[in-house]
């Protein structure tokens, strides 16, 4: 990730923490629908791919709204950004809604309940884990990136970056150790 993207990443998640402090201390209106601007369309994705329709999905987002409006104070900033803290709402609301009777079809198979909350399990992981990436520095994340996201051995990327291998070493020790960390602040044991 550039410089100039990561900066405005680190912008856009303190804009998005401002903006949820706000609705913890009451603001219902422009900063509520600020966050709902931003997020709308991702948690209707979200839902969409869950549940396979688009009233459930539309009644997810909703939800996570009323919920997220009511949780607003126990949002924590230190343990996370506002995307993560309204996923793991979504996820919430993806496995109510689905083991609600009503959401059913009428002679419709569907998966159970487990298959959908697994599903939201990995959305939810996926979503942590970028979290927990932006959070680790440059180099360190680079180096993440092209081991994992390349499937480039330690002594390809050194060659890569063109730095030499113990530093790449070092650097995938630290970022290992920096990305558990991050994701154990997050809430995320595995």
């Amino acid at each position: 990730m550039s410089v100039v993207l990561e900066t405005a990443v680190d912008i856009a998640d303190a804009v998005d923490a401002d903006l949820m402090a706000l609705v913890a201390a009451g603001d219902r209106g422009r900063a509520l629908r600020r966050l709902y601007g931003r997020y709308e369309r991702r948690l209707y994705g979200f839902g969409l791919r869950l549940l396979g329709e688009p009233g459930l999905a539309e009644e997810l987002v909703q939800e996570t709204w009323v919920r997220a409006w009511r949780s607003a104070g126990r949002f924590d900033p230190q343990r996370g950004t506002v995307r993560a803290f309204l996923f793991t709402i979504a996820r919430r609301v993806a496995v109510d809604l689905y083991r609600r009777p009503s959401s059913r079809r009428l002679g419709g198979e569907r998966e159970d309940a487990g298959a959908v909350e697994a599903a939201a399990e990995q959305v939810l992981l996926a979503v942590t884990v970028r979290d927990a990436m932006e959070s680790l520095s440059p180099a360190h994340r680079e180096v993440l990136e092209l081991v994992y996201d390349e499937d480039l051995r330690l002594v390809d990327v050194a060659a890569r970056l063109d730095v030499p291998l113990g530093t790449v070493k070092t650097r995938a020790h630290h970022a290992l150790r920096g990305l558990r960390r991050a994701l154990e602040e997050r809430g995320w044991e595995g």
